[in-house]
């Protein structure tokens, strides 16, 4: 793999900061929050100084009962081509359930969760990346997730899940060492273990993030210092292999740029401590170099049990439905209420008028209307359906006029397939029909 050096994931608010910072080599950019055709004037700028760009997407849902959507695939691919980027970054996770496989609604979870490590799942993970392989222009790699809860009954470890899935397909690793932190705090993981049990040739980079920990749960918010456990165990990842690429990820919250100076410099030191222990070198573990390894591709009644329990699973995290079998109730109740928390944060800022309009009513608004109403679209789509919500309810939740008239605009101006003409005589006719709806 390429070496790609210290890089930190370039977002619009901190972008005037990525551009001045000194020794960055690459930065990684969601994909999803790209557009092809009007790329942000700060990537551009990076990229003509030869700074690499990563699309790291959020969305695919590898680890999803269903097979990869065609168009999710195009889109990604895209951008790579775009980008001139060596790679593409995905999540070993599932982001939506239920549908035509199993005869039930279909759930949007708006979030990564993880996947039960089974041998069905690894088929189904597998033949998943296969495809995505085939799609794409560049090089694949998958990262391994935070975790608040477990599945009951796996059959492997991490560490082996992760092997058999890069011996199997070929595909790289981009290994999250806060992720591994999160799975040690919430779920007993041991991160040496999982360490010691890696395909350590198979790393395309790693990620480097913060959280917190409340009541016992360590949450991987992006919005926070790195701590220095995750430090300690890229030091330990960087004594046995020197990673090609390690980046800071930083989501909100967002410090000033010595802070974040601060914090690439700590990783840096992380990795020289780490690169100064590491042992002479010993061989590596052999790998199908081109993901022939043995295998069969998942038949439909294996995704169909998949899809069945991941349907479930999210059924009972976003529509109140009884929590299955086997699963810890309480994390259950934790992580429902951070998917809805996320969901309130990220509809905020895709749709930033609407706290705007509702003030400190929005977040209890949005989080009582999410209790009732499962995510089935994208975060515009929910915002969309938020606000019809908020207008249709009687007694509403919202009385103000101003503010119910506020939200009909807004909803208006959005809900349409192009935005409402602002001619004098379009705004008249709209003016005039309203006047003759109150009669």
């Amino acid at each position: 793999m390429a070496r790609l050096g210290t890089g930190i994931g370039w977002r619009p608010e901190i972008a005037d900061v990525v551009e001045g910072m000194p020794g960055i080599e690459w930065v990684e950019a969601v994909s999803e929050n790209l557009c092809p055709g009007h790329l942000p004037d700060s990537l551009l700028r990076l990229r003509e100084r030869g700074v690499t760009v990563v699309p790291h997407g959020v969305s695919l849902g590898l680890g999803g009962a269903e097979r990869p959507d065609a168009g999710r695939l195009a889109a990604l691919a895209e951008r790579a081509q775009v980008l001139g980027s060596p790679l593409v970054t995905e999540h070993i996770a599932f982001v939506r359930a239920g549908g035509a496989l199993t005869a039930s609604p279909p759930l949007e979870a708006g979030h990564l969760l993880p996947v039960p490590r089974t041998r069905d799942a690894l088929d189904v993970l597998c033949e998943n990346v296969r495809i995505a392989q085939d799609a794409l222009p560049v090089p694949l790699a998958v990262e391994n997730i935070a975790a608040l809860v477990s599945w009951p009954d796996e059959e492997l470890t991490e560490g082996q899940f992760l092997y058999e899935l890069a011996d199997r397909t070929g595909v790289r690793l981009l290994i999250d060492v806060a992720n591994l932190h999160t799975n040690h705090v919430n779920l007993g993981a041991d991160p040496a273990d999982a360490l010691a049990e890696l395909p350590l040739e198979a790393i395309a980079y790693v990620h480097v993030a913060g959280g917190f920990e409340r009541d016992g749960v360590w949450h991987d918010s992006h919005a926070h210092p790195v701590p220095r456990p995750v430090l300690d165990i890229l030091t330990d990842l960087a004594s046995r292999v020197a990673p090609p690429g390690v980046l800071l990820e930083r989501d909100e919250n967002f410090p000033d740029g010595d802070e974040l100076r601060g914090e690439v410099e700590a990783i840096r030191v992380a990795v020289e401590k780490g690169r100064a222990s590491r042992p002479a070198a010993t061989p590596d573990r052999a790998l199908h170099p081109s993901g022939s390894g043995s295998g069969a591709a998942a038949d439909d009644a294996v995704r169909q049990r998949l899809g069945l329990a991941q349907a479930a699973l999210l059924s009972a995290l976003v529509a109140g439905t009884p929590v299955p079998d086997g699963f810890d109730r309480v994390r259950m109740g934790v992580q429902a209420r951070a998917l809805a928390g996320k969901r309130a944060d990220v509809v905020g800022r895709v749709a930033p008028e609407l706290p705007v309009i509702l003030g400190a009513r929005y977040r209890p608004a949005f989080l009582a209307y999410a209790q009732g109403y499962p995510m089935a679209g994208g975060y515009r789509r929910d915002a969309l359906d938020f606000v019809a919500h908020l207008l249709r309810t009687v007694p509403g939740e919202i009385e103000d006029p101003g503010v119910r008239r506020e939200l009909r605009e807004w909803w208006l101006e959005r809900s349409g397939p192009v935005p409402r003409s602002t001619r004098p005589g379009a705004r008249l006719a709209r003016a005039t029909r309203r006047v003759l709806l109150r009669r």
